[in-house]
């Protein structure tokens, strides 16, 4: 048995303060994209596209609309939740050395896509395929990734000119770093902590 994915699998980290910008050589960022496209897919739609920003500008503006939304939901916070959430870096937008922004496109394949008449999310689950084959591909060529969620999805199509009906699912984070914590962010600062796996494995019946 060879043990390397299993390795990549539990190295691999949503990093946000390690990243270095130094470059990503063409042929790296190939191989990266390439395995996300590799991804299963609901009826083989390949539902998914990949926008790669490298402008500064764009990113620019997509980092203050982040920091307004992590503003948003600091204000939902206890005052307790609120001090951890302050230590907690939230995105490596202006950091790492590109982006790469995942969208949904609902209507590929169609119109009828096959396996997808009973699920109707079942094309999304496929993106998300996809963004795990990129980050273990990533986190296999020594890259961090991190995925930003602090955005409203209809400011981020108009932003990257995105046409409706097209769904972006993920702004990532992409490029070297200079480690990767054997810890994640979220269990260092207290936010959460992983739960044991037998406490979410059922036999049978829940």
């Amino acid at each position: 048995m060879d043990n390397r994915l299993y390795d990549v699998i539990h190295r691999r980290r949503d990093v946000r303060a390690q990243f270095t910008g130094a470059p990503i050589p063409d042929e790296v960022l190939h191989r990266v994209l390439s395995a996300a496209h590799a991804a299963p897919s609901v009826g083989l739609s390949q539902p998914w596209d990949f926008v790669v920003v490298r402008d500064a500008a764009i990113r620019e503006t997509f980092h203050e609309h982040v920091h307004r939304e992590r503003e948003v939901f600091a204000a939902t916070l206890d005052a307790s939740a609120a001090r951890r959430f302050a230590r907690i870096k939230i995105d490596g937008v202006l950091e790492s050395t590109l982006s790469i922004v995942v969208t949904y496109d609902r209507d590929r394949g169609g119109p009828a896509v096959l396996g997808r008449h009973a699920i109707a999310d079942a094309g999304l689950y496929s993106v998300c395929l996809a963004i795990q084959n990129l980050w273990l591909a990533a986190t296999a060529e020594d890259l961090g990734v991190g995925w930003v969620s602090f955005y409203r999805e209809p400011f981020l199509a108009g932003l990257l000119g995105i046409p409706a009906g097209i769904r972006p699912v993920a702004w990532l984070c992409l490029g070297p770093v200079t480690h990767l914590e054997t810890t994640p962010d979220l269990e260092r600062h207290g936010w959460r902590h992983r739960r044991p796996l037998g406490d979410v494995v059922h036999h049978d019946r829940w």
